[in-house]
């Protein structure tokens, strides 16, 4: 499909500075749902299992949506690189709308997961299309600063979905959380198909093929492997029946997808993504990148509660400062890179950060809340100049027929290591615990009940407070391990100058 769009340095979507300026707004917005949505049910779960029931399931209502919007990233990259932003977008929203509005009128907690799953499906769209067509609107040089911004709001939606979700939850009732998308969403939809115009296709002589098969394929395997590594270990032990045959399934459906994407025409995952090696570089970087951020997002909070004593809200204040230092850093990284490259650029952020999670461990026990604050603070902003001039270099690299499954792909690594990363940190997080207090590991959900009595501040005494410490603490090393192994991927695999294609 190559050539089907001019490029960016021509006529661009959405051209002049109003309309510009307004899909830009839509593209925020769109944006701040899709992270909003992946955290703020999880402080408004007492209230939906007293009103739904359904207790055994409720972990599926962050799962769910989080699979949902990882297996269809790539799908919906190639998706948008065969008919276009504009069309894969509203369609996106719809679907999310949909969901939304499904979650807030469901009976029982079964219909809620499933309506989850929806808003996920419209979700992997918003996420993927958004950045894919922030980089079609700008050229180059004026990429990071609209990367920045929706850096800045995917990190602040993300650290405030949980305030938000208890606030709504506890003054109003838990169904405005999916509610408040609505008008949202509405506003968004409608500034997208307003303003945003694309460039008329080029006709190519052929009609364009969707590969279905791949795309149910990929989806398949990401779904089986994805729940083996969601629930082994809550739902079940690691090594026992359902886990070893969602792996073994997976693993089948793995080869499946192998063989009818190699044998497509326009496949859903082209072999071109891991044979170039920017592209497969950036991949593995930003898998890391997934692993390592479960650290700080998922178990800095019960550190900042158990360990230091501290509020739930000055809790999130010691978690939420890394998004005041990570945009300004993204956004600043471009003076860096065009002295020294996207690579050398992104290797100093990622080998600063691997210093900075390492140096976690070695804090004084039970230390002062400005300590991992000021640690979180400088953490923002070695990712920021990791993550972004990644994601900018690797955009840059590819024309507009293929941008769309460069960023999907990329951005499917990084949230597949999240999952990853929760499954693996969850595991030595257990593991420890278990060794400091004699507990069983935390299988199943007795053992996730009393650790959930030993995360309790108000219950946990010094053995169990120092058990969380050891925990983090070795979680953080997990992630400083992460760190340098992403390190190693782009001082071994990636190129050291990018091949950048000039719009």
């Amino acid at each position: 499909m190559d050539g089907t769009r001019p490029a960016v340095g021509e006529p661009a979507p959405g051209s002049g500075p109003d309309r510009r300026g307004a899909v830009v707004a839509a593209l925020m917005l769109a944006m701040a749902l899709a992270a909003l949505d992946a955290t703020i049910v999880s402080t408004a779960v007492p209230q939906i299992v007293g009103d739904l029931g359904g207790f055994s399931l409720f972990s599926w209502l962050f799962s769910g949506y989080l699979l949902a919007v990882t297996v269809t990233l790539p799908v919906y990259g190639k998706l948008s690189d065969t008919f276009g932003r504009k069309p894969v977008l509203v369609v996106g929203a719809a679907l999310f709308l949909l969901g939304s509005l499904l979650c807030a009128l469901a009976c029982n907690m079964a219909a809620l997961i499933a309506f989850r799953v929806l808003q996920g499906l419209g979700g992997g769209a918003l996420q993927g299309t958004v950045q894919t067509l922030a980089a079609d609107l700008y050229p180059l040089e004026e990429r990071p600063r609209i990367q920045a911004r929706l850096s800045t709001v995917w990190a602040v939606s993300a650290v405030a979905g949980p305030g938000l979700g208890g606030v709504l939850a506890a003054y109003a009732d838990w169904r405005w959380i999916f509610l408040i998308n609505l008008p949202v969403g509405a506003l968004a939809l409608w500034l997208i198909v307003r303003h945003l115009h694309e460039p008329p296709r080029k006709a190519s002589g052929t009609r364009a093929r969707v590969d279905w098969a791949g795309a149910v394929a990929v989806f398949a395997c990401g779904g089986v492997l994805l729940t083996a590594l969601v629930q082994g270990g809550v739902a079940w032990p690691w090594l026992s029946a359902p886990s070893l045959a969602l792996f073994a399934a997976g693993l089948v459906l793995l080869a499946a997808v192998v063989v009818i994407e190699r044998r497509a025409v326009e496949p859903i995952i082209p072999g071109w993504v891991w044979r170039r090696r920017t592209i497969a570089a950036v991949n593995l970087a930003l898998g890391a990148l997934g692993v390592l951020m479960v650290a700080p997002t998922v178990f800095l909070p019960t550190y900042a509660q158990s360990v230091l004593g501290l509020a739930p809200v000055a809790a999130g204040f010691v978690l939420s400062v890394w998004t005041l230092s990570w945009p300004v850093s993204a956004a600043l990284s471009q003076h860096v890179y065009r002295r020294i490259g996207f690579r050398n650029t992104a290797m100093l952020g990622i080998g600063a950060a691997s210093l900075l999670l390492f140096a976690f461990p070695f804090l004084p026990y039970p230390g002062e809340a400005w300590q991992p604050t000021l640690l979180m603070l400088l953490l923002g902003g070695a990712l920021g100049l990791f993550q972004l001039p990644l994601i900018v270099g690797v955009q840059s690299t590819v024309d507009w027929s293929e941008r769309g499954t460069a960023t999907a792909s990329v951005l499917f690594c990084r949230q597949t290591g999240q999952t990853v990363g929760a499954a693996a940190f969850g595991a030595i997080a257990n593991g420890v615990l278990a060794a400091r207090l004699g507990g069983t590991g935390g299988h199943g959900a007795g053992g996730l009940d009393s650790v959930t009595r030993a995360l309790d501040p108000d219950t946990a005494g010094e053995p169990v407070r120092r058990a969380i410490a050891d925990a983090v603490h070795a979680v953080y090393l997990g992630a400083a391990g992460a760190a340098a192994l992403a390190f190693l991927v782009l001082l071994l695999v990636a190129p050291r100058r990018f091949p950048v294609l000039r719009d």
